[in-house]
């Protein structure tokens, strides 16, 4: 077809998350896609969260948390309130919102602007 792209021109972009290594992060385990990816100006991440999370803030970054998988007695702490979540719940977290996940779970993270990891505070 005239005009299409070459194969390996394409201008989507596609992420495997089983092939994505995890790294620590203040949550638990983090595996993060489209990290360089010009055309979009944040990250995704498939989180999954420990029993230890941290409670953490961000100066810049805006996260959106979709609830995928969790216990019955899951909860996020939000500026200290405790919050029970459960399956397919979403939820948007802004600069300088203290939070931490409680209880096991699988989160879909969605990341305004790009993930920094130099943007992770603590108390």
């Amino acid at each position: 077809m005239p005009g299409a792209p070459k194969a390996n021109m394409r201008r989507w972009k596609f992420a495997d998350f089983a092939d994505i290594a995890g790294v620590p992060c203040p949550c638990g385990t983090a595996r993060r896609a489209f990290t360089d990816v010009a055309e979009f100006p944040g990250t995704i991440h498939i989180t999954e969260i420990s029993a230890d999370a941290q409670r953490h803030y961000h100066k810049k970054l805006t996260e959106t948390y979709f609830i995928l998988k969790c216990n019955q007695d899951a909860h996020m702490e939000l500026d200290g309130e405790l919050i029970p979540v459960w399956e397919r719940q979403c939820i948007v977290i802004p600069p300088g919102v203290r939070h931490r996940a409680s209880g096991r779970m699988t989160v879909l993270i969605i990341v305004l602007p790009n993930f920094d990891p130099a943007d992770e505070w603590f108390d």
